[in-house]
């Protein structure tokens, strides 16, 4: 196997592939162009996204050429695949301001130069079809009865499938057509709800050009307990740091199941894969193995500073060495309100640790609500003690020497309160 796919291999990134023998030989011969395709559904992207674009590196740093798709056209219609309903409809110009934050987002991590990785919008060609050119020059070579045939249209059509979508099929396939032409584009890679897209854009290549293409797919990513990777309290875990802060996003990482650790260090990192089965060795701690996999993503998505910076915060919350009180999520409230005595339930509410107040009443009847009281001169020296009285009030006397304490909620987040 070429050594590019033997990577992907190795690494957790191989599903499916349309001809691996094939492929396998085409990059023997010399770098490939490949595309990889995401819609600019939202002003961000979330990891989830993000395991194509790692395989994408992947692919680029052994030499192969690299395009990453902003679906700024295909985003009009909404792709189907993985959903229950139609998607709701976002208007053109949101829709171009979300793939001019996306294209950024990519840039900095994948880092565009024109040559060896390039990014493209699909309106530049899908804007302006004619919509009866198209139909006799792409339509035609589609059969219904295949398409209904694929899992996206088949779950679909239990809740419903409108015409519009019916059509994402085909503007997809026309990106890799469209792609081939401009770039001589071999490959296509994507999750594996793209599987029957990929297929269809491959085959109308074959029946226009005459030319054989192919298409990967990587599995689509779950926890150990089956859930959907990227999936936090709080939604999605979006890499814009304005949706989920540089140390919540650590604080995803560092929390993973053990279970996780290894196969999340493979993808998501780019450490030697010896690094990450010495990481992940039998006997060793588990927690020094999230520490590393949660500083490696941030700090690629986020900067080595904000990673940096996310650890100290993790480390000061969790009695680690090396914490720094000031990296922590902090929130300044009002002095007067402790002057008056906070209730707990809106003292964690304004916080930011409970989305409500209904929220938060539930979590401090549940015993989940700390708060930093007791001996000490600072917040950190101070016992995290549980309150479990609706009608707690927490005084100024419950603030440290310089005017803050530390609040928990459940086990895992925290919040450093100062009262100004």
């Amino acid at each position: 196997m070429n050594p590019a796919l033997l990577t992907l291999q190795t690494r957790g990134f191989f599903q499916q592939c349309t001809d691996t023998e094939g492929l396998s030989r085409l990059m023997d011969e010399g770098p490939v162009t490949f595309y990889v395709g995401c819609d600019p559904t939202g002003p961000s992207l979330h990891i989830g996204h993000m395991a194509p674009f790692f395989a994408y590196r992947h692919l680029r740093d052994a030499g192969h050429r690299g395009i990453a798709l902003v679906g700024g056209g295909t985003a009009r219609i909404g792709d189907p695949s993985g959903k229950t309903e139609m998607r709701k409809m976002l208007s053109y110009a949101a829709l171009d301001a979300n793939a001019a934050a996306i294209t950024e987002q990519l840039n900095r991590f994948v880092g565009f130069d024109g040559e060896k990785a390039r990014w493209v919008n699909n309106k530049d060609w899908l804007a302006d079809l004619n919509y009866i050119d198209f139909l006799r020059e792409i339509g035609s070579h589609f059969s219904v009865n295949r398409m209904l045939g694929f899992e996206a249209y088949k779950k679909r059509l239990e809740t419903g499938l409108s015409f519009i979508e019916f059509n994402y099929q085909l503007l997809q396939s026309y990106d890799f057509l469209e792609l081939y032409r401009r770039y001589g584009c071999r490959l296509q890679i994507g999750g594996d709800d793209q599987w029957g897209n990929i297929v269809a854009g491959a085959e109308l290549i074959r029946r226009i050009e005459g030319a054989d293409v192919f298409g990967m797919t990587f599995p689509l990513i779950t926890t150990a307990d089956g859930k959907k990777m990227g999936k936090t309290e709080k939604g999605a875990l979006f890499l814009d740091p304005a949706l989920v802060s540089p140390y919540d996003f650590f604080q995803y990482w560092r929390n993973v199941q053990d279970a996780d650790i290894r196969r999340f260090l493979l993808m998501f990192s780019f450490l030697p894969v010896e690094e990450c089965e010495a990481l992940t060795a039998p006997g060793e701690n588990p927690n020094g193995a999230k520490e590393r996999l949660a500083w490696e993503i941030t700090a690629l998505i986020h900067g080595r500073d904000e990673a940096d910076r996310a650890m100290a915060g993790a480390r000061a919350a969790f009695g680690g060495a090396g914490g720094d009180r000031d990296a922590m999520p902090q929130v300044e409230l009002p002095r007067a309100g402790f002057e008056a005595g906070y209730n707990v339930v809106d003292l964690f509410a304004a916080a930011g640790l409970a989305p409500s107040k209904s929220e938060a009443r539930r979590l401090v009847q549940q015993g989940g609500a700390l708060v930093s009281l007791g001996a000490g001169e600072t917040a950190a020296g101070r016992e995290l003690r549980a309150v479990t009285d609706l009608a707690a009030r927490i005084g100024a006397e419950s603030l440290d020497v310089e005017g803050t304490l530390i609040l928990r909620a459940g086990k895992k987040r925290y919040c450093r309160v100062l009262a100004r």
